[in-house]
């Protein structure tokens, strides 16, 4: 169906977006954006049903560049997680849970207006099925990016819940001709440890994964014309990743001058991005152990990381380094509704704009994901993945808690709703930082 949105108050998505009132957006029933302009001289096409916004604010849907979806944000810990996996993946019954499960995250994260997803590691490649069953439209769901199962190392991240253990080189390689072959869109790496996995206070980001895996990992995804994002929480695993060629750091650490240098031209001669991820870092550092079902090793390795990812993206910020968001939905107190969480982190616990995080958790993410040219702002030829809410995000992002319509594709929900987890939103809410 071809939409004409009316009376709209349009935020493009661009870098130094500002409201433009009174204007109409024309969505064809291809799915694309046909026309934008001034209500007064822009009309649709006969047949085309209008939709008067009244004022409201349309803005590109926000994208969720680091995402697991097979799992809800109730805390869990990570054996737990892992033995409830292991129980799920070759078994018939227990994949399609699985699948089931993983659509009705992604499903949640369109109606909280998130309209593109990036999966970084689920078991079973079951995220892959998900996006084919979108793809092919037999249920809505956002755009969704998957690699599938990650690469990793005996006892390294991941291991024994969404990640494949390499060896050596050559098992690294395997691995990523295997993620090809169920058609992945890009390829994950572990090379570092993380909170759940240290083992001694001061060391969440041990690195794990050898240079040489790590290099053949990123040298056969890009053979095979795949991107490479890697899970780094320390400024060791910062240089081994960028040194083979990652194309996104993950999470990050405390940059120097070397590693800015190395961002700028990695050692594959590429320009590299760091995915900046508050959300699942906080809870660490403002919960006791008992709610976020971890040690007090864990919650002090926890504090390292949050002021790493925090001080990272300042640093590339900075150094006009590309910084993109993503909430890491599934780790505990992460749902899959708050990447508006993690838009607010951005601007008043990393610093940026308000104009500068909507910007980034759109059309900034659509470009780190090489889909600039298709998503992400409000401009003629690119998909209707669009999103409405009553106030104005640039005079407060919390507005992006409530959106009252989205539109993914140009399929339109006038009514999202959202099954939130009032508990967990209680203990958020209790910490989140207030406006400047």
């Amino acid at each position: 169906m071809a939409y004409v949105l009316t009376h709209a108050t349009v935020l493009d998505g661009t870098e130094q977006m500002e409201p433009q009132p009174n204007m109409t957006v024309v969505v064809d029933d291809g799915g694309r954006i046909d026309r934008v302009g001034p209500v007064a001289t822009t009309v649709g096409p006969m047949g085309a049903r209008e939709v008067d916004l009244g004022g409201a604010y349309l803005m590109p849907g926000l994208i969720n560049a680091h995402v697991h979806l097979c799992g809800s944000g109730k805390p869990m810990s990570a054996g737990g997680a892992g033995d409830l996996i292991d129980k799920v993946v070759g078994n018939p019954v227990g994949m399609w849970a699985l699948r089931r499960m993983i659509r009705g995250h992604a499903q949640a994260q369109l109606a909280s207006g998130v309209t593109t997803v990036r999966s970084v590691g689920d078991p079973g490649f079951a995220d892959v099925d998900v996006r084919d069953a979108i793809d092919a439209g037999k249920f809505p769901g956002p755009r969704l990016l998957t690699s599938g199962v990650g690469v990793t190392v005996p006892g390294g991240h991941g291991a024994g819940l969404f990640a494949h253990i390499a060896k050596t080189p050559e098992d690294a390689r395997e691995i990523v001709r295997t993620c090809f072959a169920h058609n992945c869109d890009l390829v994950k790496l572990f090379v570092t440890g993380g909170v759940f996995d240290a083992e001694v206070e001061g060391e969440p980001g041990v690195l794990r994964m050898s240079p040489e895996i790590a290099h053949a990992a990123v040298d056969e995804a890009h053979k095979l014309g795949m991107p490479a994002a890697a899970h780094i929480e320390s400024a060791e695993g910062v240089r081994v990743g960028l040194e083979a060629g990652v194309d996104t750091i993950e999470h990050g650490a405390e940059l120097d001058e070397g590693l800015i240098a190395l961002f700028k031209e990695n050692g594959v001669g590429r320009a590299s991005s760091l995915t900046c991820t508050v959300s699942p870092a906080l809870p660490f550092v403002e919960l006791p152990p008992d709610k976020t079902k971890s040690t007090e090793v864990q919650k002090a390795n926890g504090r390292i990381v949050y002021e790493g990812i925090v001080r990272a993206a300042q640093q590339a910020l900075a150094a006009g380094i590309p910084v993109g968001l993503g909430t890491d939905s599934s780790c505990p107190y992460i749902t899959h509704y708050d990447m508006w969480r993690e838009v607010v982190y951005f601007e008043r616990l990393v610093g940026a704009s308000r104009q500068m995080a909507l910007h980034t958790a759109t059309l900034g993410n659509a470009r780190i994901l090489g889909l600039g040219e298709e998503t992400g702002s409000i401009a003629e030829g690119k998909a209707a993945d669009l999103i409405v809410t009553k106030e104005n995000p640039l005079e407060n992002l919390e507005a992006l808690r409530d959106v009252g319509m989205v539109m993914a594709r140009g399929r339109l929900d006038e009514h999202p709703r959202v099954k939130r987890i009032p508990e967990l939103d209680a203990e958020l809410d209790g910490f989140l930082p207030k406006p400047c």
